[in-house]
Order: C-alpha cells, then structure tokens, then sequence
C-alpha cells in the first residue's frame, strides 16, 4: 500500500535569512527612550542657564567666611579680562561686597591669568574682596601658609594678595586706583560729565593735557587730572548714576 501526504499536511522550509538586512540591524544603534532625550535636553539648559548667570553683574552676594562675595563662577570671568565699568557697579554706593585695604604697597599680579596694573597696590588702597583662597598644604600644618585674596581694584584690574596683605578694618583715608577714563564705555563718560562738579573738571582736563596723562605733561595738567580722578571715585561712592554695564563676554 502507498501512503499518501496530504497537501495540507505539507510545511515548506525555513527561507534563509537576507545577509544585508541581518547586518543592518545589528549595526544600528539603539532607540533613545523619551527619558533620554528630556534628560540630556534638561541638562544642556542648566548648563547654559548657569554659563548665562555667570555673565551676568550681581547685586546680591554669598556669605562666605564670614564676608560677603560675588559667585566665584562670575568671578573667574572678571578675572579673566578688564572691566572697568563693572567695577564701578560692584563699588557702587550700596553695594554690599566686602570691601578690603592694602596693609602695605604690594606689587600688582593676577593669580588668574587675567589683565592686571602696572601700578603697584598701595598702603591703605580699597580693594572689593572676590574670592578666599585657601592654602593647600596636604593636611599638614605650615606656618605662614595662609592663603589669600583675589581682589577687585577701582580700575577694573583683579589682583592676588596674600591674607596678611589686606585687612577689613577702614582706615582715616582709603587710596583708590586711577579710574581709567578712555577704557570706559561712552555712556558712563556721558554719565559722569551729566555730573556739574565732574563735567568741569573733565572739561578742564582735557584743555590742559590735551589728551596726554603720560610722559611730558605740564605740572597744571597733572593736578587737575588728580583732581577729576577723585572726583569720579567721590561721584561713585557717593551714589552718583551710572548706567548699568552689560553682561560679561
């Protein structure tokens, strides 16, 4: 007797799978979960929320050792660059950074790399205290090895001091650092010479020396350029508008 299969009972074989398309799946990275996306996109945002925040000049401060001081991340960008006018924001009458005063002259550096004066720091000078540097001796106790400042001058240069160089008690007759007039922005100057007392001495100033602070100068043009430099520190200090400066680049 034959035995006969029947049709429906029959199975073709497995096909055999295409090369290409095995290949192109495994290659292919896998899927980004929602999740994923939200999280990477969020953290790209706060990075450039806080990038942003750096940029910006504070009106408000963080106490720290027991001063209060600017962000450090706003103060790494000061530091970096020169920036007079914000300087005169930051010394504003009002403003509430701790204020420091050379204990002696001390040459002038820049521990972080940024633009700093040829003129020295002076006994007595007012300096805006950024940042507390701690010394770091690996644990172990060193004398003499207590740290320092990163200090803001009056002419927008930062500077480095170590702790015994500056102190927070305000002496009878604080020195400042020349304002540097031709680095400020037009606005300010416009702003300064609003100011009766300040426009006159410009004005004068600017008939004597004619346009030279520098090199051979007659003894009339160096008093009068005294004169206006102390007239924009007693304009700052004492409340005088400025417009305010744009964020930091």
């Amino acid at each position: 007797m034959v035995s006969l299969v029947a049709c429906g009972g029959a199975s073709s074989p497995p096909a055999e799978p295409d090369p290409e398309a095995t290949e192109a799946a495994a290659g292919a990275p896998p899927a980004e979960s929602g999740g994923e996306k939200a999280e990477g996109g969020g953290e790209k945002k706060e990075e450039d929320a806080a990038s942003d925040a750096a940029r910006q000049v504070p009106t408000t401060c963080e106490e720290r050792d027991g001063m209060c001081l600017p962000p450090p991340a706003f103060v790494k960008r000061l530091c970096s660059g020169f920036h007079p006018d914000v300087a005169l924001s930051l010394f504003a009458k009002g403003t509430p950074f701790t204020r420091g005063y050379l204990t002696r002259d001390t040459e002038a550096w820049n521990a972080s790399g940024g633009s700093s004066s040829n003129d020295k720091l002076l006994f007595d000078e007012e300096v805006l205290i950024l940042y507390r540097r701690v010394a770091d001796t690996g644990g172990m106790v060193v004398s003499g090895a207590g740290g320092g400042y990163d200090v803001l001058r009056w002419d927008g240069t930062c500077a480095s001091l170590m702790t015994e160089e500056v102190r927070l008690h305000v002496p009878p007759k604080p020195k400042f650092a020349p304002i540097p007039w031709k680095s400020l922005d037009q606005k300010t100057r416009e702003a300064f010479q609003a100011d009766e007392k300040v426009g006159k001495l410009v004005a004068e100033r600017r008939k004597e020396c004619k346009g030279a602070t520098m090199g051979a100068v007659s003894a009339k043009c160096e008093k009068v350029d005294k004169q206006m430099g102390a007239a924009l520190i007693e304009y700052v200090r004492g409340g005088g508008t400025l417009p305010a400066p744009g964020p930091l680049p």
